[in-house]
């Protein structure tokens, strides 16, 4: 079975390659995904697939059904949605819609998923159980389309045992597949501060109160709860990334806006954490005579892979690529929305290396000259289908 399908990926690497420049020239932003979607149902019936059927808006899922159909079911995802970025690569298949871009690879991760659906209908005579294929909106968007998906049922009827999904990295080389077991990225939340106060002419400070200062005094102070708070052993990151005061050089706005993130790996901690922000926040702002609002958006848990099965998977990705080229992972601070699946089911996320510094592909994962070496979906898709066959076994 290995190298039949190994033979099939390449036979069909031109095909998929040809589907991945499709979606990179059509990007569209998440929960938006409309001609996304209809492009996928249309390739999936010209795969000869036939049990398809649309869920949380834009999202699609598909059955492929081998002998004993109900034996197991697991289900392989793909998220779909692209990026706000202008796209500033050079290429035929640079995006056709201005500010929008698949600049974290989930056109990659799409046209593998439609791959490994073409391999895996031609071999379902072959294989026993189910292969469940989700393909999902919004992963780049809190609340996410994850959670949407599950809350209308994407993981029942039939119910998977394990999820699988697969993300591009572009640390990792070409022919490479890396792995982590356990806790692999962080929990993520938006933190939204408003502060507010009297304002008025620069020069007469005593008159009014300074709400530029008192941000930054929030800002320096809120720097504690991860420098003093957190406990030794969990990662945890306080970034805040946008500030507007829009005020001028003697000119103390009334209010002013302060944007960040709030990542962690440990659920209780995650709680303590939040709490700690409001506090801080508000109880500067009230020492330097102004106010704070504090607002805080709850985004996805950690990432948790399971680590059984990880270490089935790495056993497998060594029958396909070999020892040499199958990595270990570090822990990570970027979110994935991916873990709301891992925390109902058995899962893991892994990566498929697309580096290759001879060709200059290079750039890392939300800029707008990220690319991939397309010899990466070969792999991905043969990898993907062989790792679904032999977990059914």
């Amino acid at each position: 079975m290995l190298q039949k399908i190994k033979s099939l990926s390449e036979k069909y690497s031109s095909e998929i390659i040809k589907i991945r420049h499709h979606l990179h020239e059509n990007p569209e932003l998440s929960f938006c995904e409309v001609k996304t979607s209809e492009y996928i149902i249309e390739t999936l019936k010209k795969f000869n697939i036939q049990k398809i059927s649309k869920i949380a808006g834009t999202g699609v899922v598909a059955l492929i059904e081998g002998k004993n159909s109900e034996s197991k079911v697991i289900a392989l995802r793909a998220d779909i949605d692209a990026l706000p970025i202008v796209e500033k690569n050079d290429i035929a298949y640079k995006s056709k819609n201005n500010g929008v871009m698949h600049a974290c690879g989930h056109d990659v991760h799409t046209s593998t998923l439609l791959g490994v659906a073409k391999i895996l209908s031609e071999l379902k005579d072959e294989f026993e159980g189910t292969v469940k294929l989700i393909f999902q909106p919004a992963e780049e968007k809190l609340p996410g389309g994850a959670i949407k998906m599950i809350k209308e049922g994407v993981l029942t009827n039939p119910i998977p045992e394990i999820i699988i999904a697969q993300h591009v990295d572009p640390a990792l080389p070409i022919g490479t597949l890396g792995f982590k077991s356990g806790m692999y990225m962080a929990s993520t939340d938006e933190v939204y501060l408003t502060v507010r106060g009297k304002g008025g002419h620069a020069a007469m400070p005593h008159e009014i109160n300074d709400t530029v200062l008192s941000a930054a005094q929030i800002i320096t102070a809120l720097q504690q709860v991860v420098s003093r708070k957190a406990k030794a052993g969990i990662p945890s990151v306080l970034s805040f990334g946008k500030i507007i005061g829009n005020g001028a050089t003697n000119i103390i706005p009334e209010e002013v806006k302060i944007e960040g993130t709030f990542r962690t790996m440990n659920e209780a901690w995650r709680k303590e954490a939040l709490t700690l922000i409001q506090h801080i926040a508000e109880t500067t702002a009230q020492a330097m005579g102004t106010t704070c609002e504090v607002f805080i958006m709850n985004g996805y848990p950690a990432l948790i892979n399971d680590e059984n099965l990880t270490e089935k998977v790495k056993k497998i990705a060594s029958e396909f690529v070999g020892n040499e080229n199958v990595k270990d992972l570090e822990i990570r601070m970027t979110a994935e929305d991916f873990s709301y699946f891992t925390n109902s089911k058995s899962g893991i996320l892994y990566r498929l290396g697309v580096r290759n510094e001879e060709k200059g592909i290079v750039n890392p994962l939300h800029s707008p000259s990220f690319n991939i070496d397309e010899k990466a979906l070969e792999i991905g898709v043969g990898y993907m289908a062989f790792l679904a066959v032999s977990l059914l076994k």
